[in-house]
């Protein structure tokens, strides 16, 4: 099982950026899907951005044009840019993947363990 690190929340002012990382335990076979989903005081946890194999990425309209999602396959790590960042964006941020370690392999996925991000003046 593949285990992932996060890093990169803190707190930031209105307007200002964050970049999220998640680094990956050892290199994957064939990563299928990337996501981020975040999870505000006292709501569900929520999609934010999910990009998978030959699908795109995908965003919802609350961050839509503003996070941008991504993976770095050489140093096994995904990351999302946070831009434009607003007070209502404060959240537990997580990473989930989505794998497999062979062609035939059945679909593995994996959580990090979060981090938080206050967006506040």
């Amino acid at each position: 099982q593949v285990q992932l690190v996060e890093s990169g929340g803190g707190l930031v002012q209105p307007g200002g950026s964050l970049r999220l990382s998640c680094v990956a335990s050892r290199s994957i076979f064939r990563l299928m899907t990337i996501s981020w989903f975040r999870q505000r005081p006292g709501k569900q946890r929520e999609l934010v951005a999910t990009i998978s194999q030959g699908g795109g990425a995908h965003y919802p309209d609350s961050v839509q044009g503003r996070f941008t999602a991504g993976g770095d396959g050489a140093k096994d790590t995904v990351y999302l840019q946070m831009n434009s960042l607003k007070p209502e964006d404060t959240a537990v941020y997580y990473c989930n993947l989505q794998y497999r370690d062979s062609v035939s392999g059945p679909m593995h996925h994996t959580w990090g363990q979060g981090t938080q991000v206050t967006v506040s003046s």
